[in-house]
């Protein structure tokens, strides 16, 4: 075929370090902002993000000639720096080594948008940690509990 057509759909979560929280709402805007800057250099279209005191969810296409880990990476390794440049936090930011990356078909991209939009009502009911087993579970990924997640640091 002479072009690359793909239509591909992820929601890529992962939390800071340690798990510190990112309370000031300023800040978390400031994060989405920076973090679709990026993805937007890497030819991917953000359709929902949202940046909670403990994690992010983003959802987003890949663009063909990039990979999710190389997505995160990204991501992680430009945000990072730009947190500790602006000295957003006391001591150096960073995110956790690992991520959870659950695709989606065209048909449930609405309904993820508004899980993802809606992320403060729904940990009203959920913690994060229930909810990203649930992901888990709900796309089979076999995972050890022991190292799901990390309470100090990487």
């Amino acid at each position: 075929m002479a072009n690359a057509y793909s239509k591909l759909y992820v929601q890529i979560v992962f939390t800071p370090r340690g798990r510190i929280q990112i309370t000031n709402l300023d800040l978390r805007i400031l994060v989405e902002k920076y973090i679709y800057g990026i993805l937007d250099n890497l030819s991917c279209h953000v359709l929902a993000m949202k940046c909670m005191p403990d994690h992010i969810h983003i959802l987003t296409s890949i663009h063909p000639d990039r990979s999710v880990s190389e997505i995160v990476r990204t991501i992680k390794a430009n945000s990072s720096k730009h947190l500790n440049e602006i000295k957003a936090f006391p001591g150096m930011f960073h995110w956790q080594q690992g991520y959870g990356a659950f695709s989606y078909s065209q048909s449930s991209i609405p309904n993820v948008v508004h899980y993802i939009n809606n992320q403060e009502e729904h940990h009203q009911r959920m913690s994060f940690e229930d909810e990203y087993k649930s992901f888990l579970n709900s796309f089979q990924i076999d995972y050890n509990p022991a190292y799901l997640f990390d309470r100090a640091t990487d």
